[in-house]
């Protein structure tokens, strides 16, 4: 029995064991999933506090239960020795831009290296990673060759994108199709009995570069149409008009139409990062870009217009922006998580300070914000700051950024004089929008009725 064959086999029987480097939001379900279709797990990351926790039963995911992780028995490490008893090894490590909206595939890279001393004969190596078409081809074959293995012969390389939705204690893992795709048709097969011992639906790619070209894709198509909606916030914000009306009113015709929301910016692991992937790519290739970079740019830009938009309304208050009290509500990237990582919030964040404002925050899930996150800021760390009617009185403006749940919006309303709404929070009639001269103020500093602008 060849290799292919006999791998094939143990996955079948579910006798194999399978190893996961990188036990944060795309890995550990990923782990978890592998443990509960009854497969023994190896985890792997460099982040001790993680294995710690795991091998304690505890889960270092937000979202994901104690007991769940505990009932996996998933046995972490941090270091890759025990990936040599590994069958399988999927590969779930970040994969950022620089400075230069540049790929940094240093984790990837770092990782194989680890890996070397200890691949063998039989085993496969799948890349989760979102990455460029050609990535697996580059950096995972010749991990294999220098390791004096062979990709398709007694060892297997695949790439199959993660899909999962942080936030989510469910996990997609299982629930989502699945793509995979091998360096050669034996590599394929291995990676369809993989996949398909822990997930019922599995999209079989035709090549590596396919299933990366397609991963981006899916991400991209978000960034794009989120860059064109936040344009129309724009114009809709010029035009006196609520966004966010308009975009009801087009999502009840049927067909042709899928409703995209705007916001401060995009936020997350993959969204503002992957089309700067897709961008270099095709720079390399002498390809034009254009919807792709513009889209990056006009979502990068967001930040830039709330803290404009914010002062705009505070001048109209007569009130400038240095020296201003704000505080922001919400900073990880989205509702229902405590990340912060990506999130616009740290830029919005960090342009207030810049400026001379007092910032402060609210987010019931991110309880400190090190001044080391804010871009480089020098101010003090921060706690989030309880909600209270006398706390909010005494502000000169609140900006939602991320509308966490918990976070008491009837306070808000009741008490803040005003707000600047990224995401729609306050949207029935009882709220005016904006007021676009100072002539439309009434005696009273703080009527209902021009409380709450968007952003």
């Amino acid at each position: 029995m060849d290799h292919a064959a006999r791998l094939i086999a143990r996955l079948e029987a579910r006798q194999a064991r399978i190893g996961v480097v990188g036990l944060g939001y795309a890995g550990l379900p990923l782990a978890l999933r592998f443990a509960e279709c009854g497969f023994a797990v190896s985890g792997f990351d460099i982040d001790a506090a993680k294995v710690t926790a795991i091998n304690a039963g505890r889960s270092p995911v937000h979202g994901i239960p104690d007991a769940r992780v505990a009932a996996a028995r998933i046995a972490a490490h941090a270091e890759m020795a025990a990936a040599r008893d590994c069958d399988a090894i999927l590969i779930c490590v970040p994969t950022p831009i620089g400075p230069h909206k540049e790929p940094i595939l240093e984790p990837v890279a770092q990782t194989l290296a680890a890996l070397a001393p200890h691949l063998r004969a039989g085993q496969a190596v799948a890349l989760e990673s979102t990455t460029y078409p050609g990535t697996t081809q580059d950096y995972v074959l010749p991990a294999l060759a220098a390791a004096g293995l062979t990709a398709g012969l007694d060892a297997f390389a695949l790439y199959s994108p993660e899909r999962e939705d942080p936030g989510n204690p469910e996990g997609t893992f299982g629930r989502v199709p699945k793509l995979v795709a091998g360096a050669t048709p034996a590599c394929l097969a291995v990676g369809r009995a993989l996949y398909g011992a822990a997930t019922p639906q599995l999209v079989p790619m035709s090549s590596l570069a396919a299933a990366e070209l397609t991963k981006l894709y899916e991400n991209v198509f978000r960034a794009v149409n989120i860059g064109l909606v936040n344009e129309l916030k724009r114009i809709s914000h010029a035009l006196g008009l609520d966004v966010h009306e308009v975009i009801d009113a087009a999502q009840t015709k049927p067909f042709g139409f899928m409703p995209f929301r705007p916001g401060p910016g995009l936020g997350g692991h993959c969204i503002p990062v992957d089309p700067y992937y897709l961008a270099w790519k095709a720079r390399e290739l002498g390809v034009p870009s254009d919807f792709v970079e513009l889209a990056g740019r006009v979502n990068d830009a967001m930040p830039h217009y709330v803290v404009e938009r914010l002062r705009d309304a505070l001048e109209l208050r007569r009130v400038t922006l240095r020296g201003a009290r704000v505080l922001m509500i919400g900073l990880a990237y989205k509702p229902g998580v405590p990340d912060t990582r990506e999130s616009p919030a740290v830029e919005i964040f960090r342009l207030l300070e810049e400026r001379g404002a007092e910032v402060s925050y609210h987010d019931p899930l991110v309880p400190s914000f090190p001044a080391t996150r804010r871009l480089g800021g020098s101010a003090p760390d921060q706690e989030s700051q309880p909600l209270a009617p006398a706390m909010l009185a005494a502000l000169d403006a609140v900006v939602i950024v991320t509308p966490q749940p918990g976070v008491d919006y009837a306070l808000l309303r009741a008490h803040a004089p005003l707000v600047v709404d990224t995401r729609g929070v306050f949207r029935d009639a009882a709220v005016r929008l904006h007021v676009e001269t100072p002539g439309d103020f009434p005696s009273d500093p703080h009527p209902a009725y021009h409380r709450v602008i968007q952003a």
